[in-house]
């Protein structure tokens, strides 16, 4: 084998580890966009639900049959990922972090439906940030 084949091998192996990286921040950047819409999502149909339960009260008069409803409807309009506990998860979503801003883009709606699991409020906050923290 001369010496220019094992050099192009060389460059080429390069090559391969540049396209690599590229692949990787691409796969990256992508799940990280596809996240933030997703939480978005969710946030925004938590939000509907609550307006609707309410309508204008301060305080809705909260029955399951309507969650049964709508996840029904939902799942046969749109297919999975609308069970009822998922429903659920986007309601109490949206109760929990009532403004959008306080909504982290770092983490993913299964980092989430695990920190609406707690009812301590203190407990939720030192999870979420250390969640954040540790990537």
């Amino acid at each position: 084998m001369s010496i220019d084949k094992r050099v192009e091998k060389s460059q080429y192996e390069i090559m391969l580890e540049r396209i690599g990286v590229i692949l990787d921040e691409g796969r990256t950047k992508a799940y990280s966009t596809v996240n933030n819409i997703l939480i978005r999502t969710y946030w925004e149909i938590g939000r509907e639900i609550v307006e609707y339960e309410q309508q204008g009260k301060k305080k809705a008069e909260y029955g399951s049959e309507l969650l049964d409803r709508i996840s029904k409807d939902l799942r046969m309009k749109y297919g999975k990922g609308f069970s009822r506990r998922n429903v659920l998860d986007m309601r109490r979503f949206y109760l929990v972090f009532r403004k959008w801003q306080t909504v982290s883009a770092k983490l993913s709606w299964s980092h989430y439906t695990i920190l609406l699991s707690l009812s301590d409020d203190l407990a939720r906050n030192f999870y979420e940030k250390q969640c954040i923290k540790d990537n």
